[in-house]
C-alpha cells in the first residue's frame, strides 16, 4: 500500500522495544540492572536512544518489553517518559514478562516477547510495527525506513550496517541481490557474503525489523505452534520470511541522523566493558564521533532538577579543573584534576585526586589523593582515600577489581566493600 500524500507512516506505526536482556558481557554493571538501563553519555540511559529515535521519527505509540531485573528500567521510563499523553494518542506502555500465557512461561525469545502481547498490540490499532533492540547507541529516522518498507512491498525490512566483510562474523549477515532483496540470512558466518559490487564489505543486521502488523501477527501465531522453534526473530522469524516471503535490506546510511560533525554513520553496541568505556570516552573528543549537542534530534531522558557543576580551590597542586571532559550537573570538582573523563550527575572529587580517562556513573565519591585512570566506576561507589587504580593491572586484580581484556578496570560497590573488609 502506497502512503497517502502528507501522511507520515510513523503515525500508523508502533515502536516495540525489546529490553529484557541482561547483557552479561557487561559483567557486574548489569548485576542490578538490565543492559538497556545502563547509564551512557553523562545523563542518559542506553534505552533512551531507541525511544528518542522513535519519538523524533514521529512514532508516538511505543511499547517496551522488560524481563531481567527490570525495576531500574521501568522506573526510568516512568519518570523520564511520562510526558507522553494518552488522550493525544501517544504513549509508552511497559510490558513486563507476566506469565500471561502460562504460570511458568516467561519471555523465551525475542519473538515470544511480541507473541505474548498480541492482544495488547491489537488494541493499538496500528498498521506497522517497528521492532527495536533497546541496547544500542545511534541516531536514526525510522520514517525513512518505513517508507522503503511500504514502497517495496516487503514482508519485512531489516536495518543493516555496512561493515568490513570479515568483521561481520560477529553479526547476522544479509546476502542481498542488486535490488537489496535479502536472499539469505546467515547467523555469525565464518565467511560472510559481500555486498554486490563491494567485495570488501557486508551487510550486518542491526536488530531493527519493520513488518506490517497483520503479516507479523500471523507469522508469530504459526511460530508459537512450532515445537522446534526457539521463538526468536534472528533464528526463526527472519529466516522463514527470507525463504518464503520478501525480505528487504535497509542501509543505515540512508536514514542515519547526523549534524555534519560526524564523519561516518554512528552505531555502537556497548555490550562489553571495553566498548562501553570507549564509547563514553569518545564523547570527550574535540570532535566526537557522535554529536549529542543536536537540538534538532534530542536524546530525551529523565532530567533531574540539580544545580550546575562547580569547580573549587585554586592552588598549585590543588586546583579544581577538568580538561577535555564532560561534567554533568551537581558535580563538585574540589581541588582535583579531571582529564578526558566523563562524569555523570552528582559526582564529587576531593583534593589532590586525579581522574584520567575515567567514566564515573552517578553519585560516585572520590576521596583525597586517589589516583584513577582507565576505569569505569559504578553508581554510588566511594573510592577510598589514596587508592591507585589503572596503573598496575596485577594490583587492580589483587584489590578485587575486574580488569577487562583491553585493560579497563571496573569498580563496583561490592568490590570496594570487599577491599575495605581486607584492610
Amino acid at each position: 500500500m502506497k502512503p497517502t500524500p502528507n501522511t507520515r507512516l510513523s503515525n500508523r506505526a508502533l515502536a516495540f522495544v525489546l529490553a529484557g536482556g541482561r547483557g552479561s558481557r557487561l559483567k557486574e554493571l548489569t548485576d542490578n540492572r538490565a543492559k538497556p538501563a545502563v547509564y551512557f553519555g553523562g545523563k542518559t540511559r542506553i534505552v533512551d536512544f531507541a525511544l528518542s529515535n522513535a519519538l523524533n521519527s514521529g512514532i508516538r505509540k511505543m511499547a517496551i518489553a522488560t524481563q531481567y531485573k527490570a525495576h531500574s528500567l521501568i522506573r526510568h521510563c516512568q519518570r523520564g517518559w511520562g510526558f507522553l499523553r494518552a488522550e493525544r494518542n501517544e504513549f509508552l506502555d511497559i510490558l513486563p514478562a507476566s506469565q500471561r500465557m502460562g504460570e511458568t512461561k516467561w519471555y523465551v525469545g525475542t519473538a515470544d516477547a511480541v507473541t505474548q502481547n498480541i492482544d495488547i498490540i491489537d488494541s493499538y490499532d496500528i498498521e506497522y510495527i517497528v521492532i527495536l533492540a533497546g541496547d544500542h547507541i545511534y541516531k536514526m529516522d525510522y520514517e525513512i525506513m518505513l517508507q522503503q518498507h511500504v514502497n517495496t512491498g516487503a514482508d519485512v525490512t531489516i536495518g543493516c550496517l555496512t561493515v568490513p566483510r570479515m568483521e561481520a562474523t560477529a553479526f547476522g549477515v544479509m546476502h542481498v541481490d542488486t535490488d537489496s532483496r535479502i536472499t539469505d540470512f546467515l547467523e555469525k558466518p565464518s565467511d560472510p557474503p559481500s555486498i554486490p559490487g563491494d567485495p570488501d564489505h557486508a551487510l550486518a543486521s542491526m536488530g531493527i525489523y519493520i513488518f506490517d502488523w497483520k503479516f507479523l501477527r500471523e507469522r508469530l501465531l504459526a511460530d508459537m505452534e512450532d515445537a522446534n522453534s526457539s521463538h526468536d526473530f534472528g533464528h526463526d522469524i527472519i529466516p522463514h520470511v527470507v525463504k518464503h516471503g520478501k525480505a528487504m535490506a535497509h542501509r543505515f546510511s540512508d536514514s542515519c541522523v547526523t549534524t555534519g560533525l560526524e564523519t561516518e554513520p554512528y552505531w555502537r553496541d556497548v555490550g562489553t566493558i571495553d566498548a562501553f568505556w570507549q564509547a563514553n570516552i569518545d564523547l570527550t573528543e574535540f570532535t566526537p564521533p557522535l554529536d549529542l549537542y543536536d537540538n534538532a534530534w534530542p536524546i530525551w531522558t529523565y532530567s533531574e532538577g540539580v544545580p550546575p557543576a562547580k569547580f573549587i580551590h585554586n592552588e598549585d597542586g590543588r586546583r579544581g579543573s577538568a580538561v577535555s571532559s564532560m561534567v554533568s550537573g551537581n558535580c563538585i570538582i574540589s581541588g582535583s584534576t579531571v582529564t578526558e573523563s566523563l562524569l555523570f550527575t552528582g559526582v564529587r572529587t576531593h583534593s589532590y585526586a586525579s581522574l584520567d580517562r575515567v567514566v564515573a556513573l552517578p553519585d560516585v565519591r572520590v576521596r583525597r589523593k586517589a589516583q584513577l585512570s582507565n576505569c569505569v566506576i559504578d553508581r554510588g561507589v566511594e573510592i577510598p582515600e589514596g587508592l591507585v587504580v589503572g596503573a598496575d593491572p596485577d594490583l587492580d586484580r589483587a584489590n578485587g577489581f575486574r580488569v577487562s581484556e583491553g585493560g579497563v578496570v571496573l569498580i563496583t560497590k561490592t568490590m570496594i566493600e570487599a577491599l575495605n573488609a581486607k584492610r
